[in-house]
C-alpha cells in the first residue's frame, strides 16, 4: 500500500472570494492555486502554509448538494504514489461508493472518491503540483 499522508481536508464555502483571504488572513495560510473543476460548475482553491506543503485545505465553491448542519467538511483526501494502482486496489476490496473512473483535474492532478464505513467521503489523490 502505498498512502503516505493526508493530502487535505476538503471545505465545503459559499464564496473563494470571501474564503481564500480569511484563511490567509486568520489561519497565516498561502493560496497555491484555483481551478474550474472539469465539470465547469465546481472552483477548487489549495491553500497550505508558507514554506511547507505538508498540510493543505481545499475550499469548494459551488457545490450544489445538500450539506450537513453539523459542519462544511466534504472529504479527507490521502496522497498516494500511484493512483492507477491505488485504484485497482480499492476496487478490489469491495468498498461502497467507489468512483467509476479516476478523474483527471485540468491541472494534471488525479483523483477517485469512496465510502468509509459509516458514509464518509474518502478520497485518494495524485498531486502534480511540485512540491508535494
Amino acid at each position: 500500500m502505498a498512502v503516505r499522508k493526508i493530502e487535505h481536508v476538503g471545505i465545503m464555502v459559499n464564496s473563494l472570494d470571501k474564503s481564500i483571504p480569511f484563511y490567509e488572513s486568520v489561519a497565516g495560510m498561502e493560496h497555491l492555486e484555483t481551478n474550474t473543476h472539469t465539470n465547469g460548475v465546481i472552483r477548487l482553491a489549495f491553500l497550505s502554509f508558507p514554506g511547507s506543503r505538508d498540510t493543505e485545505i481545499e475550499l469548494i465553491e459551488g457545490f450544489a448538494g445538500e450539506l450537513a448542519s453539523a459542519g462544511r467538511v466534504h472529504h479527507v483526501a490521502f496522497t498516494v504514489d500511484n493512483i492507477e494502482e491505488e485504484y485497482k486496489r480499492i476496487r478490489s476490496l469491495g468498498v461502497e461508493g467507489l468512483d467509476e473512473e479516476i478523474t483527471t483535474l485540468p491541472n494534471g492532478s488525479r483523483y477517485f472518491f469512496f465510502a468509509g464505513p459509516d458514509g464518509e467521503a474518502v478520497e485518494f489523490f495524485q498531486c502534480a503540483r511540485g512540491g508535494k
